[in-house]
This record gives structure tokens, sequence and C-alpha cells, in this order.
């Protein structure tokens, strides 16, 4: 996975990724799946889909990591790929 070093914060101009995101006219709750097993995995597939082509991925995905969403699907990855993420970050000192 590559690092970057740009970080976007929730309250400037940097928010203007959401403007040019796929998912922008997608229904919310795709990216919000209840659980992680059953039928979960099939949404959270259907919303990584949407992420795969999308221009904003990687700045959805650092607004995430900066501002510790813990719950859906941001730039294409879980809860649980962006708990993996962080933990990189903090083992290796480096930033996303």
């Amino acid at each position: 996975m590559t690092f970057v070093t740009d970080t976007y914060s929730p309250v400037t101009e940097e928010t203007n990724w959401r403007e040019n995101a796929a998912c922008r006219d997608t229904a919310p709750d795709l990216f919000f799946p209840i659980g992680s097993t059953g039928l979960a995995i099939e949404q959270i597939a259907a919303a990584k889909t949407v992420c795969d082509g999308c221009p904003a991925k990687e700045p959805c995905l650092q607004f995430a990591l900066d501002t510790n969403q813990d719950s859906g699907i941001w730039g294409g990855s879980t809860e649980d790929q962006r708990r993996t993420i962080r933990r990189q970050i903090r083992l290796t000192g480096t930033s996303r």
C-alpha cells in the first residue's frame, strides 16, 4: 500500500473531494452494512465496487483515517482494514 503525506481536514476546502465522489448519488446505506457476514459481505463488495473506480478514493480514505471513522466503507476500506492501516502507521511512524 502506498503512503501519502497529504491530510484532509473535515472543515476545510480539502473536503471538496466529496463533490467528485462516485458514491455521491448512491444510497448511503450501501456503505454502512450491518455486520460483516452473510448478506453484509455482498453489500461490502458492492460498496467497494463503487469505490474502485472513484476519483476520490484516496482522499476519502485519508479523510476516514484522519477523522477516525470507525464504521462504514470509506475509500474502499472496511472498518477492519482501516484499523490495520492505523496500526501500521503507528508502528512505522509514517503517515498515510
